[in-house]
């Protein structure tokens, strides 16, 4: 007898996590118990098909409130913004290079706040918060290209703002309609090659068991706090990229507003300087508002710590930014206030 025939069948196979048929290895139908078996564990631990987004943990009473205070927030966003890009094209003294990349400002933050709104009040109204994997992927992907292309469209204005003042000669052949148009498409080709690199490298991770993001829309933290491997690359890439995209568009603006500044204290006049820094205003603002809660969010190491924190940073620059945006612009910029008076003026007339 061979000397494993010596073991008692019925108290050895006990012992084995699978079935007697995966002993016989040399069996016709092992490979199919094996590949059974594979496929089993990949369904144990197979990838998400959805998540859910927890959003914001407030009582049953207070979602009505938040719900109306979000929708607000959002209607003020796009009838600001719309009639921004509605006055810049229709007022011919507005078609300079200053309120083109405006324009464009205003249309980039209609389109990213679109990206998250939407879904954010659908998801407040009820109670199953899906969102398909796919559909999780296209929110990051275009949140990512438009939020950078801003990032990239302020540098710009701040050079155009350099130009302007610096050069005010040259000006004309320094931002020809040709060159505003390059800058502008470059900002949102930059902003594209981020947000590929950004989503490749996301959703490359898997997402074993835990679907539920603790946030309000599909962004990089929230998903590299809930992936089953080991996240570090992601978050040396996503830390790296940020840090390049705000130092470089960063220092483009500090060092034409340190030019700019150099060259307005030349100015004899007090009302001289006063008029021309007036003009920088408006951007100072929005630059300062937009790049503080990103680099705060996504420009530090530890980004990731705090879930609460990074949603009421996330609500800051994605729906109070570009509500205060245009607010900030027409508020605050003469040209735009005469226009507005102008077509206002003209509407009634014609009625």
């Amino acid at each position: 007898m061979k000397y494993w025939e010596q073991y008692d069948k019925a108290t050895f196979l006990p012992c084995l996590p699978f079935d007697h048929s995966f002993l016989s290895i040399s069996h016709p139908s092992s490979s199919v118990h094996i590949s059974v078996l594979k496929d089993e564990l990949s369904r144990n631990s197979s990838e998400v098909t959805e998540f859910i987004l927890l959003g914001f943990r407030t009582p049953p009473e207070l979602q009505i409130l938040l719900f109306l205070v979000f929708l607000v927030i959002y209607v003020v966003i796009v009838v600001g913004n719309v009639s921004m890009i509605a006055v810049i094209k229709m007022d011919s003294r507005l078609q300079t290079p200053m309120y083109f990349f405006l324009r464009n400002l205003s249309y980039l933050d209609v389109c990213y706040s679109t990206v998250i709104a939407p879904k954010t009040l659908a998801n407040i109204l009820t109670n199953e918060k899906k969102i398909s994997y796919n559909s999780c992927a296209a929110q990051f992907f275009f949140f990512a290209l438009f939020v950078t292309t801003e990032g990239f469209l302020l540098a710009v204005m701040a050079f155009d703002r350099f130009s302007a003042i610096c050069s005010p000669l040259l000006y004309p052949v320094h931002m020809s309609q040709k060159v505003c148009v390059q800058l502008v498409t470059g900002s949102y080709i930059c902003g594209c090659i981020n947000s590929m690199i950004q989503t490749g490298f996301t959703f490359s991770l898997r997402f074993c068991q835990e679907n539920r993001l603790d946030h309000f829309f599909c962004d990089v933290p929230a998903l590299i706090k809930i992936s089953c491997v080991d996240t570090f690359v992601n978050q040396i890439v996503l830390f790296v990229l940020s840090a390049v995209i705000i130092i470089t568009t960063t220092t483009i603006i500090l060092v034409s507003y340190g030019y700019i500044l150099s060259t307005v204290l030349k100015i004899p006049s007090t009302q001289g300087r006063s008029k021309t820094f007036s003009t920088c205003g408006s951007h100072i603002a929005v630059v300062s508002l937009f790049y503080g809660s990103v680099f705060f969010m996504y420009a530090q190491p530890g980004a990731i710590s705090s879930p609460q924190q990074n949603k009421i940073v996330a609500v800051f620059y994605t729906l109070i930014i570009p509500m205060l945006n245009p607010l900030i612009y027409s508020l605050r910029n003469r040209d735009v206030k005469d226009a507005m008076k102008r077509i206002l003026c003209g509407t009634w007339s014609s009625l």
